[in-house]
């Protein structure tokens, strides 16, 4: 019988948690891992062409799966998989940060090895994996890897962060034990009862004094698990419900209640209008930064309720180990129907748009593009909107029932849309991905979409050719922002060699676009990337205005303090 090791208990308790793919950059370090990990017959090993890659995939798969493992080699790789990672923790994901490590004897006998800093003293790498994950670990002898592994990714799955996990390449065919029941990892956490009765007592009193209540949805609700919740809440009280940009598709876009982006002057359908007339807010799950508030201009200025994935407190209480679902369920059952927001919204809401399509020959423009993009989302797409205008133009575009979104916008790494959609497709290949994407954003990454081309999945990326960081343009404008122009359609061509199947398309006019979304839409053994090119000022009023701001708000002098 063959020996069982530390490589097999890894990867079975990844299977066992709902991972069934990971992905990796092999190194020396971590090659008797993969190996283990390769005869789990449950799990599929994806290559990726480099760490950040790597990581910024698996985090893409998390935001489908649920979570997700990346595995990389010491310094070399993990140090580029930390960005990925960070962007994890950031965005509330449990990605596994797998590492393999040098020979657990090196240490003792003072080594200088390959791929460190050159000193013998290695446990830095351990040390910085613990500032951008919930639990950092390191495995130094095969019998204390069950309860290390264990302890990992129970913490990533309860927190919604990221774990780390440091293999030496001699430990993982190294013998253990095999892995007792797997509830140990995955059993959820309750709620304190008392915590959330009191709670429950406090909001109901507080929102039975109130008479414009209002629902402001964050981008937590989703990793919290708390959709259904929400919108059973939602449809309760019968209230307005905005969603911050970052949350956009956690409510349903087709629900009469949802009176759009909340995003101070950059706001869609007047959600600012009716956020700021409101006298109550119930926030659940928000994130207020200086993006999402437009340089700290879009604050709410009355006291809020918010409710956390794991706590909710008000201007002067806080109630600690309340999960956002019950509280969200509990909540509803004890409170009236109250839509004084509601008919108020009705009295201000904008007439829709109706935007007239451009004639086939006449130039691209951001606006035709957002209109033609508008029409291909149906029930079953995913739309990724990468860092930049991309945020702005999603904004505009209605989700229709069934149809998600993905932004990454706490963390916001340009390039992290391909990579991710790579992830989020092996995942969910049953969905219909679109990724907006521009031409500074994509030149990070590419190369991911040789991969796409290798596993033949039809995802469509429209990309923005206007030749620069249209976003730090807005923000600050210098020389730095001019970007060289690459021929993106032959590029993605090129990425077929001999087998591949990929679709690289330019469009230059309306009827050129039409033409290229129609052929990308019906093209289904291998991705398709769309270059638009338009002109470099064909840019969103709305990001214009975001960019003024948040530069305002970069360029505050140093508050000086009295000795």
């Amino acid at each position: 019988m063959a020996t069982y090791t530390v490589g097999d208990y890894l990867a079975e308790r990844l299977v066992q948690i709902g991972i069934h793919h990971y992905f990796t950059v092999p190194g020396d370090y971590n090659l008797v891992l993969l190996d283990k990990l390769q005869q789990q017959t449950n799990l599929s090993e994806i290559g990726c062409a480099n760490e950040l890659n790597c990581s910024l995939a698996a985090e893409g798969y998390a935001r489908a799966n649920g979570a997700a493992a990346c595995v990389v080699t010491f310094s070399v790789g993990a140090f580029s998989a930390f960005n990925g990672t960070g962007s994890a923790y950031a965005e509330n994901l449990p990605l596994i940060l797998i590492s393999g490590s040098p020979n657990t004897n090196d240490a003792g006998q003072f080594h200088c090895l390959h791929h460190t800093l050159g000193g013998t003293d290695n446990t830095y790498q351990l040390q910085m994996a613990g500032h951008i994950t919930c639990c950092a670990v390191a495995i130094g002898r095969a019998c204390e890897a069950p309860r290390l592994i264990d302890r990992a990714l129970r913490k990533a799955l309860l927190a919604r962060k990221p774990a780390y996990l440091e293999i030496p390449t001699n430990l993982a065919g190294a013998e253990c034990t095999r892995p007792g029941p797997v509830s140990a990892i995955t059993s959820p956490v309750a709620s304190d009862s008392a915590s959330l009765q009191a709670a429950i007592t406090r909001s109901a009193d507080y929102l039975r004094g109130r008479q414009k209540p209002l629902i402001l949805v964050g981008p937590k609700v989703r990793r919290a698990g708390a959709e259904k919740q929400l919108l059973e809440l939602a449809e309760r009280i019968g209230c307005a419900v905005a969603v911050q940009p970052a949350a956009k598709g956690m409510f349903p876009e087709d629900s009469s209640q949802f009176v759009g982006i909340f995003w101070g002057q950059v706001s869609t359908l007047a959600a600012d209008t009716i956020v700021n007339w409101a006298d109550a807010i119930i926030c659940v799950g928000t994130v207020f930064t200086d993006y999402s508030t437009v340089g700290w201009t879009a604050v709410p200025n009355i006291p809020l309720l918010v409710a956390e994935m794991d706590h909710v407190t008000f201007p002067k209480a806080h109630f600690s180990r309340v999960r956002l679902c019950e509280f969200l369920t509990q909540l509803g059952a004890e409170l009236g129907r109250n839509d004084a927001t509601m008919i108020e919204y009705r009295r201000l809401c904008p007439d829709p748009v109706l935007m007239q399509p451009a004639a086939h020959y006449q130039p691209l423009t951001r606006k035709e593009i957002n209109r033609q993009v508008q029409n291909i989302l149906d029930g079953n797409t995913t739309l990724f909107a990468e860092t930049g205008d991309s945020w702005f133009n999603s904004m505009g575009l209605r989700l229709p029932a069934g149809a998600d979104f993905e932004i990454e916008m706490q963390w916001g790494h340009i390039g992290w849309s391909i990579p991710a959609a790579l992830g989020y497709a092996i995942a969910n290949p049953g969905r219909r991905l679109v990724v907006l994407v521009g031409d500074g954003s994509f030149q990070v990454t590419a190369q991911e979409v040789s991969q796409m081309v290798r596993l033949r999945l039809p995802i469509i990326m429209i990309l923005i050719n206007n030749r620069g960081y249209t976003i730090e343009v807005e923000i600050h404008d210098g020389p730095y922002n001019k970007i060289k122009n690459w021929d993106y359609s032959l590029l993605v061509r090129a990425f077929n060699a001999n087998d591949g199947d990929a679709l690289g398309l330019r469009a230059n006019t309306a009827g050129m676009l039409s033409d290229a979304i129609a052929r990308a839409v019906g093209h289904r053994d291998g991705p398709t990337l769309i270059e638009c090119a338009i002109d470099q000022d064909d840019c969103s009023k709305e990001l214009i205005t975001w960019g003024h701001y948040v530069a305002a708000a970069n360029s505050r002098p140093p508050v000086l303090h009295a000795d």
